[in-house]
């Protein structure tokens, strides 16, 4: 009787847009889905640093190196707001990461692909933190304290980002035909695991829901998709480029684009642990955890002096 009292004036905070926040009670399922939403987004931000990571030595010019420099720091910093935000549901950060290391934990299918030239930064950009600003920009607004206040910081800097990847593709489209070709390319290529990241049709999100009914998420994966995909077509015209989907079309009536149905025996193989980098990313991920241990041991060692030296004070 208690916990269904207790369940009634949560559901009320949240319908009357009141925070959750971290000491206030809260459903386990709540707290279970945030928990592995925010650490799915941390993963997300971590693991994207490292298909750009590859293209920094390679950067055609040197704006071009320090704007992508820019731009991971960043990612480092929205993994870092994350965890932080999801720690405060209970669950370490070790604990967050070695769900990740294991393969218990999922980060954004997106970045399993590879990037394969200077090109690919720009479909990144453009299309992958373009894709995340249409779902970033309702989690500001998340019923979760924690999480809605750090989306605010973050949705400002992948503005950014979606610019950055932008320009770099509107230059290569209005370029040498070789470079017109090369952005075309990266299009063809991300494009569909670009509107695969919202995850998959309503009707098979188990977890959809609830997370609407908390309003954890204000939109569902089939609404943000069509958000996005709108917004994205226009902005191909501008600059020259083709979406790759033959049944695209806008549709009078609905007032949205048409388009094709995605491979979804694709989308769940990356998901699942097979797409092309996979292992690459995570392999990558346990070595630089692990080189990095005697930072974290430094750090920890550092702090408990200082406080000693507090306490002697």
């Amino acid at each position: 009787m208690e916990d269904l009292r207790k369940l009634e004036e949560f559901q009320a905070k949240i319908d009357a847009e009141i925070k959750i926040e971290p000491k206030d009670w809260m459903p386990e399922d709540y707290k279970k889905h945030l928990q592995r939403q925010i650490s799915q987004h941390a993963h997300s931000e971590v693991i994207g640093m490292q298909p750009e990571g590859n293209w920094i030595s390679r950067a055609p010019s040197l704006r071009a190196k320090v704007v992508l420099l820019a731009k991971i720091q960043d990612e480092a910093g929205h993994g870092q707001y994350l965890y932080s935000a999801a720690e405060t549901l209970g669950k370490s950060r070790d604990e967050f990461i070695e769900e990740l290391q294991s393969g218990k934990a999922k980060y954004s299918s997106i970045f399993n692909y590879p990037t394969l030239t200077w090109a690919d930064m720009g479909a990144v950009g453009w299309l992958v933190d373009g894709a995340a600003i249409v779902n970033q920009v309702s989690l500001q607004r998340t019923s979760y304290g924690p999480y809605s206040r750090a989306m605010v910081r973050i949705c400002k800097e992948e503005s950014f980002h979606q610019r950055q990847g932008y320009e770099i593709m509107a230059t290569m489209a209005n370029g040498t035909p070789e470079q017109k070709a090369m952005a075309q390319d990266a299009l063809n290529r991300f494009w569909w695991p670009s509107i695969m990241m919202f995850g998959p049709h309503d009707s098979d999100s188990p977890n959809t829901g609830n997370a609407v009914k908390w309003k954890i998420k204000r939109e569902t994966n089939d609404e943000l998709r069509q958000k996005f995909i709108d917004k994205t077509v226009q902005q191909a015209e501008v600059i020259g480029l083709t979406i790759p989907d033959p049944d695209l079309k806008w549709n009078e009536d609905r007032g949205h684009y048409d388009f094709g149905e995605m491979d979804w025996d694709e989308f769940w193989r990356v998901v699942k642990g097979n797409g092309p980098c996979n292992k690459q990313r995570l392999n990558h991920h346990k070595k630089a955890h692990n080189d990095g241990a005697w930072v974290r041991e430094a750090a920890i060692a550092y702090a408990e002096k200082q406080k000693e030296k507090q306490l002697v004070a």
